[in-house]
Order: C-alpha cells, then structure tokens, then sequence
C-alpha cells in the first residue's frame, strides 16, 4: 500500500497506553486535494490519531507515511519541516500580537538563516506573503489588531492562517468549528472550503452537517478502530454507522 502518490498513508497505526488500545491497526489513505474527515464519537481514538501522526506520541506499532516518506515516531518540529502543520480545539494564537506578526512569524519559520543582505531582502518578500495569507483568511483591513481583540470565529481564522504560512502538504484541522456561532461556522466552513481546493485537508470534527458539506472522503472511529469509510453518502447510508451514533 505504501506509496508516495498519496500525501497521506497509515498502515496498521496501533497505539496502546497500557492495555488499553487506542488505536488498532488503522488503515488510512488520503487522496491528494482532498478533505477527509475522521468522525467518531468520543473516546474513538480520533485525538490519538492527529498526536500520532503529528508527533505528539510515538505509535506502538504500524507506520505513517508522508509522500512516502516514513515518519513514524519523528518529534513533532521535524514532522511540521516535512510538511504537516495543525490546528488545535483550544485556539493556539500569540494574543498579544497583531494578526500580522502573527502571520509574519509563521512565514519565516519556513525561511533560513541567512546573511544579513538576503534577510532584508526576505522581509519585503514575508510580509508579502503574510499579507497575502491575511486576505485569504478573510482579516484583509485587521492587520494590524491584536489577535486578541478578535472575535471568537476571527481567532480560528488567524490560526489557520498561520498553519497556512508554514506552507504544509497536509493541513490538520481538529474541531475547527467548536465553540462558534451559526454565523461563524458559516464562514469557517467556506474558508476551508476555499483552501482545500488546492490543499489536502484531515479534519477531525462534531458537527455532521459541516462535516458532510466539506469532506469527500469519510472515516469513521468507533473503540480506537475503523468503523466504516466512504464518500459522505455511504456513510450516511451506512446502517453501522447510523446506530453507533449518526442517527440518520
């Protein structure tokens, strides 16, 4: 199964803490471009599986496979170097800078040391590109606000935008609409809607019907194990998946 014409493969990703299994044996393929969902109800093991493949805990068994490459049980800055940045259900902004020092930061985590010349030179070409991020994400004309002082919708905005500007092949997305208004869901939805056209998306979210609007691809956690996986309809039509917790 392993090849490097998906940007995301697990094969048989097992986690245990004791003798508990979170994980056991998951078999996973993202296509490229893509938004897949994992859905489960609580418990499921979809946590475990974005700190596995993002670094936060090593796996007891099975690989993880990025473009091809394995990266099983590789600390989490290396994992981010190759291409897989995340969000987080508790937002993870800097509050106390602007939007666009927040952006700024993220693009030159991705540029090299270098001389002092070329550092001048790579300013004018980061807050380019931050700018560019910041009008992406719907904050065009809130550069310089404190990340603070926005709304609760506007603050997951930031920070997929910083996820943005480290310039990853895999972006993870976990619960990005908890905690929003309808208003805010809406505008969310339409942002990752927007990206992910040109970007492969995993996201782990709740609600079924931001679910369901977004992913192509579905997978379903039930016990630490793969339940069901399919298109959207399959799922939903899927009678397992139904009584475990859809309700459909």
């Amino acid at each position: 199964m392993s090849d490097s014409t998906h940007p995301l493969i697990t094969e048989k990703l097992t986690m245990h803490f004791g003798g508990l299994a979170a994980l056991e044996d998951i078999d996973l393929v993202v296509e490229r471009d893509t938004t897949h969902a994992i859905i489960g109800p609580n418990g499921a093991g979809k946590s475990t599986f974005f700190n596995c493949l993002t670094g936060l805990l090593r796996p007891t068994g099975g690989r993880i496979l990025l473009e091809g490459r394995d990266i099983t049980g590789l600390p989490p800055e290396r994992i981010s170097q190759l291409g897989v940045a995340r969000s987080y259900q508790i937002t993870n902004i800097f509050p106390g800078s602007t939007c666009l020092e927040n952006i700024r930061v993220a693009v030159q985590s991705r540029q090299p040391t270098s001389s002092f010349l070329r550092h001048h030179r790579a300013d004018a070409a980061t807050l380019e590109g931050a700018a560019g991020i910041i009008e992406t994400i719907g904050l065009g004309g809130k550069e310089d606000l404190m990340a603070s002082s926005l709304s609760h919708g506007q603050q997951r905005n930031l920070e997929i935008g910083i996820a943005l500007a480290t310039e990853p092949t895999l972006l993870c997305l976990d619960e990005p609409t908890a905690g929003m208004s309808a208003s805010e869901t809406r505008d969310i939805v339409e942002l990752i809607r927007r990206i992910g056209a040109s970007l492969t998306i995993l996201v782990v979210e709740h609600d079924m019907h931001v679910v369901m609007s977004l992913a192509q691809r579905i997978t379903v956690l039930d016990y630490g194990q793969v339940l069901a996986q399919g298109t959207p309809a399959e799922i939903q039509a899927n009678p397992q998946v139904q009584e475990a917790y859809l309700k459909m």
